[in-house]
């Protein structure tokens, strides 16, 4: 007895017309194409400008800078203690291109534990600077009496930052700033006398700081860059200064990267079941979004070119109390004020920034962007990103950056006109059926960024994005 006749059985009624279960064996089902729930708005690839790069590699040409390093330093633990890596203290700016490793593991070993409560003073102002402090764990804030006297935050320190590097130098000076500790803080502290002992014992070490001294003298404008003289403001007839923009010699070139993956599509499948969708579109359209997908996170993420490791270290400020508030948001924009283009930040910290925003009464304004509308903050638009990543303990990053060759921002470096393309700068390559009757594809993406000028990208990091439990 079928399904129709028995519910028409159980109402006692007799059944009068076909039903529909069996009307749907003789009806053409509509049918979706295949749905990913992996596929993203991928802004970031919509919103860099791509840059044509005919020979794979992008050649990044400044001027000549003298500051390099400004890096923060890294830590190994076992248990409560914590031991600078040797090899770290080449963070230091002035240990740059120092290579004795016997020099620095002394130096290494040398360092001192301390730990603070929150509210401890860790540098007081007008101490003699005559060591080298570094902050191993925690956060604090950096402060110097303002013009009418109020005590002001200039900036916010977390792991890996320094301060001191004058006590490697013959002439030290006072603090003219207080430390204090935000959250519990292990600081490790290199005094002078260490260092004295070991530039005693290597004159290696002696000769390098006598060069770097030495470097100092040069003149350098704000940026480290160096400067160009010239004169302005005179009258009459003065001898005028002569000069030359000098370049760096070792530019850095950013090579193409490469995300792939070979098809497989049986022959079978690919000629009895390809109506009305075409299989093998389907299953390339799928692997194309994937692979898309892989390059926003690699844009990201890629410890060689993503944008996460490649923001300038003085472009990078932490937040002054946890979550994403208005206060930090205002300082991001200061690491890139030079017409910001846009804020890039994961659904989740967007959501925190919300809140914060409605804890204080504000309510950041949308802005247009196409054919749509986009939240913004000071007008600059504030788009998601899930590739930024979120750690276990709830914190994550929000970017700013300045966009464009020609004003100095951050770009897209791609290929097109490559062999086989199928979209600008992604190949999809015939590899030949093998004798499983498995069509095979080669599916190729090309792809890198660069950042021209550092105060293009700045980077506002570990903001917690958890609710404070109640």
């Amino acid at each position: 007895m079928t399904e129709s006749v028995q519910s028409a059985a159980q109402n006692g009624q007799p059944q009068l017309s076909l039903d529909t279960t069996a009307a749907r064996n003789l009806a053409t089902t509509t049918k979706s194409i295949p749905q990913m729930q992996g596929i993203s708005s991928r802004w970031l690839l919509k919103l860099l400008p791509w840059v044509q790069v005919s020979g794979g590699a992008y050649r990044v040409n400044r001027r000549l800078t003298y500051t390099i390093g400004d890096g923060r330093v890294a830590f190994t633990t076992a248990g409560a203690q914590v031991r600078v890596i040797p090899q770290e203290l080449r963070e230091l700016r002035l240990l740059r291109e120092f290579e004795d490793d016997a020099v620095l593991e002394a130096l290494a070993d040398a360092f001192v534990q301390r730990e603070y409560e929150p509210g401890d003073v860790i540098i007081e102002a007008g101490r003699l600077a005559d060591e080298v402090v570094i902050l191993a764990h925690g956060k604090a804030n950096k402060i110097r009496p303002g013009h009418y006297g109020d005590q002001t935050v200039l900036e916010v320190l977390a792991d890996g930052d320094y301060l001191g590097e004058q006590a490697f130098l013959s002439g030290q000076d006072d603090w003219d700033f207080t430390i204090k500790a935000v959250t519990g803080c292990t600081v490790v502290v290199l005094p002078r006398q260490a260092i004295q002992e070991a530039v005693d014992r290597s004159t290696a070490l002696s000769s390098h700081l006598e060069r770097f001294q030495a470097s100092r003298q040069l003149a350098q404008n704000e940026y480290g860059e160096a400067a160009v003289a010239m004169a302005s403001g005179h009258v009459g007839e003065p001898a005028l200064p002569g000069t030359f923009v000098d370049y760096e010699v070792s530019p850095r070139e950013y090579e193409l990267s490469v995300a792939q993956t070979v098809l497989q599509v049986h022959t079978r499948v690919a000629d009895l079941y390809s109506e009305p969708m075409d299989q093998t579109e389907q299953q390339l359209r799928l692997t194309i979004e994937a692979l898309r997908e892989r390059q926003e996170h690699e844009l990201v993420n890629n410890p060689d070119f993503g944008l996460l490791h490649n923001a300038d270290l003085k472009q990078r400020i932490h937040a002054r109390t946890g979550p994403p508030t208005p206060d930090d948001l205002d300082e991001l924009l200061g690491t890139v004020w030079k017409d910001p283009t846009f804020l890039l930040a994961h659904p989740r910290t967007i959501a925190a920034f919300g809140r914060e925003c409605s804890r204080r009464g504000v309510y950041p304004q949308n802005v247009p962007f196409g054919e749509s509308v986009v939240p913004a903050w000071r007008g600059v638009p504030f788009f998601p990103c899930n590739k930024i990543p979120v750690t276990s303990t709830r914190t994550s990053s929000i970017l700013v950056m300045r966009t464009g060759e020609e004003a100095q921002g951050v770009v897209g470096l791609h290929q097109t006109g490559i062999p086989d393309e199928y979209e600008p700068s992604l190949s999809v390559r015939f590899m030949g059926i093998n004798e499983k009757a498995v069509i095979n594809y080669l599916v190729s993406i090309y792809y890198s960024a660069a950042v021209l000028v550092p105060d293009a990208l700045g980077i506002l990091e570990n903001v917690e994005i958890a609710q404070a439990a109640g």
